[in-house]
């Protein structure tokens, strides 16, 4: 059983649609992000998942339960959204103990979660004297106090330093190598994604258009090169017969713009020399979760 499944999620803000039949299954054990353009429907889908929202069509489970029976994981399910939702009047040590009390099975103590964020010098701060990213990672260690097996975050590097969005890399990572815990992580920052995620969901114009590992979605792009030469009709001629190179025009900088169906840029350009056509830049554009996104994004617009 995976840790969520949706299928054929269909939401409508009065006669708008938001998402035209979702459909995603993450992994147990994964890492999964969501991304999307703002507007696309991603934290509607994630309040779907969670209950916070109805819907109009569609099936969810997560951990076994529907969005309506969630409180049957007793905790093992948890979300962080991207504005915490603390008291603002409590220091961090007394949102701790008071999450104690609510949590049906603590594992952690309140210090071992200090701890493992990097809190522990704030936990006699109020949370309203705290700057975002503190408040973020108090509400990250307060979602972890009951040991969750599956973890939803709604854009979890927001108003983080470097050193924070470090920090909160490394804690995914070593909760999803040691314990095993699932993520579904929704953020704008496509860079940390493709850093810590074992699979990608891209949810465009109401639907997820691609959702699969990060090693399938890149290995599935061509390579992008970038060719200046001062005989760009000629090389064009030449390259368009080379089977796996697809011809992209010349741009206004004067570049020759190509895809190749591997990376083998030094045979390219073997080709060009040795047909006595000058190379004075080749420029390769290797497949990133950046390129892919703008690239899936703005098809048909």
């Amino acid at each position: 059983m995976p840790a969520l499944s949706v299928t054929g999620l269909k939401k409508n803000y009065g006669s708008f649609t938001v998402l035209e039949g979702v459909n995603l299954q993450v992994k147990k054990g994964s890492i999964h992000g969501l991304v999307g353009l703002n507007g696309s429907g991603k934290t509607t889908t994630i309040e779907c998942i969670l209950g916070l929202q109805s819907f109009n069509s569609g099936n969810i489970t997560a951990l076994g339960q529907s969005p309506k029976q969630l409180h049957r994981t007793k905790g093992k399910l948890v979300a962080i959204f991207d504005s915490p939702s603390l008291h603002p009047n409590l220091t961090v040590r007394q949102c701790l103990q008071h999450a104690l009390l609510l949590c049906d099975e603590p594992t952690r103590s309140a210090q071992e979660v200090e701890d493992l964020l990097g809190v522990s010098r704030f936990r006699n701060f109020k949370i309203k004297n705290l700057s975002l990213g503190n408040k973020r990672r108090a509400s990250i260690a307060q979602a972890l106090l009951g040991d969750p097996e599956f973890v939803v975050l709604d854009e979890p590097f927001n108003g983080l330093d470097a050193e924070g969005v470090d920090d909160v890399l490394e804690l995914i990572s070593v909760l999803n190598r040691d314990y095993g815990t699932t993520f579904l992580l929704s953020s704008h920052q496509l860079p940390y994604l493709e850093q810590i995620c074992s699979h990608i969901a891209i949810l465009h114009q109401g639907k997820i258009t691609h959702s699969d590992t990060i090693s399938n979605l890149l290995g599935s792009t061509h390579t992008k090169l970038q060719i200046k030469t001062p005989n760009s009709e000629a090389a064009s001629k030449l390259l368009e017969d080379i089977p796996g190179v697809e011809l992209h025009g010349i741009d206004s900088e004067g570049y020759l713009n190509i895809s190749v169906a591997d990376s083998d840029s030094i045979a390219i350009n073997k080709t060009l020399v040795e047909s006595q056509i000058p190379v004075a830049e080749l420029i390769l554009k290797r497949a990133s979760l950046a390129t892919l996104f703008r690239e899936i994004t703005s098809e048909g617009d």
